[in-house]
């Protein structure tokens, strides 16, 4: 810090003093250096805690996509030799194989329409009313009043009755007229309308069927022309009619999903590794390592995760290790795949793939298990540091706002008792003439 110049102290220039209040703060924020240096490191090791949590978290996504019986390994594809008539949706993790379908006739949905009248809003008979039965449940009864004699305010009454039929005014170029269609196909929603009094004059247009069809042999009836429950897992979906074709479908395991959940699962254990790796690299350069490289907690992570790539699994089958499958360590802990080694094995002994991963001692099993408490959102093994960090960065940023509110305080009276100073230094050569005129005169008075 520099000091007041003394060679013009007296001289009546006074002294700068926002020169030297401003000194004066430089030096009563002197700690608050160390405290912002501290900041900084807590910085850079929360940022690099955070990646590193990431990491962890995406690793145990790609590694539940290779756990779940519903993933990437239970993907399937399905096929059928005439979409046209027939084709099947599989649940993951369906088995394999193929069936034969005959469809002989689809499922119809019931439907009724009246006879037209001039618009929607053409008055009808008041008291006049007719019968509305859904499959073998009990009529119902609608009788038209002065809120409901028009086929809109009909069609309202008849959905608000929740009969499973939806009822409609369609208008075209004869008039306008009601339409009734069941919620559901099907011969249990076939609708029959009757006792009809009100001169609209229901026409039944389509007869609710069920779809009859055969599934490798065996005689299927089915209120739906999709068709589920027959076989696990399975969905025929019936499209056409065509009673003397058979329809083969089929159902094999999607190998490419499956290859392509490994590889991502590869990436991000690689993602994880590199960013590990790069927090205990020494650069020449500049000289220094990672935020973390002095973390034990990191380093641990990061022997843990090497250990995983070693996992071996027993009772899998042809697999026990993801050397096995095609998948090598590199020296720097990375994982390499060698493509025609995994495309074999998965294509060559798909089941004995899913064992690996998936039995009770399985790879993904394993790992997911031990990856779930890495990434734990309380207990994890960066989340309790995460916090500990922003804990002490918040103390660092207390003690620097109290300092500052310290120092704001200190230069008002700084600057009061500098400016008086000033004030005062600026007076002095007025006060040594006059003191100077009061010596002369004194001494002029004495001689006399």
């Amino acid at each position: 810090m520099s000091s007041i110049d003394t060679a013009t102290l007296f001289s009546g220039q006074g002294i700068d003093v926002t020169s030297a209040v401003n000194q004066l703060v430089t030096a009563a924020r002197a700690p608050e250096t160390a405290w912002q240096q501290q900041q900084q490191a807590l910085q850079s090791q929360g940022s690099a805690l955070n990646q590193l949590n990431s990491d962890l978290s995406n690793l145990l996504d790609k590694i539940n996509a290779l756990k779940d019986i519903s993933g990437a390994l239970g993907a399937v594809n399905t096929t059928s030799s005439n979409s046209s008539v027939a084709t099947v949706t599989a649940q993951p993790g369906s088995a394999s194989g193929s069936h034969v379908l005959v469809v002989t006739n689809l499922a119809s949905t019931s439907s009724y329409y009246t006879d037209p009248v001039a618009t929607s809003s053409t008055p009808l008979t008041d008291g006049s009313s007719f019968t509305i039965q859904v499959g073998a449940g009990s009529p119902t009864t609608i009788t038209l009043d002065s809120t409901d004699d028009t086929l809109q305010t009909l069609a309202t009454k008849i959905n608000d009755l929740g009969l499973g039929v939806t009822a409609n005014v369609v208008t075209d170029a004869t008039g306008a007229r009601l339409a009734l269609v069941a919620n559901n196909s099907g011969a249990a929603s076939d609708i029959t309308v009757s006792s009809d009094t009100t001169g609209l004059n229901f026409t039944k247009a389509v007869t609710g069927t069920n779809a009859a069809l055969t599934v490798d042999g065996v005689p299927v009836s089915s209120a739906s022309n999709s068709v589920s429950g027959v076989v696990a897992g399975l969905t025929f979906n019936l499209v056409g009619s065509a009673p003397n074709t058979e329809v083969t479908v089929g159902v094999a395991s999607d190998t490419s999903a499956a290859v392509s959940a490994v590889n991502d699962f590869v990436s991000a254990y690689n993602t994880a590794i590199q960013d590990l790796n790069a927090q205990f690299t020494y650069s020449a350069g500049s000289q220094t390592s990672g935020p973390l490289s002095a973390d034990t907690n990191a380093r641990l992570v990061q022997q843990q995760l090497l250990s995983f790539a070693s996992l071996s699994v027993s009772g899998a089958g042809s697999f026990s290790t993801l050397g096995s499958l095609g998948i090598s360590m590199n020296n720097d802990g990375t994982l390499t795949v060698d493509a025609p080694t995994l495309n074999n094995a998965v294509s060559g002994n798909y089941q004995d793939v899913k064992n690996f991963f998936q039995s009770a001692s399985g790879f993904a099993t394993n790992l997911s298990g031990q990856l779930s408490q890495l990434t734990d959102p309380t207990e994890g093994a960066f989340y309790v540091e995460i916090k500990q960090d922003q804990t002490t960065y918040k103390g660092l940023q207390s003690q620097i706002d109290d300092l500052e509110t310290y120092i704001a305080s200190e230069q008002t009276q700084w600057l009061a008792m500098y400016n008086q100073i000033n004030v005062t230094l600026q007076q002095l050569p007025l006060l040594e003439q006059q003191i100077n005129a009061e010596l002369s005169f004194t001494n002029t008075k004495s001689n006399s």
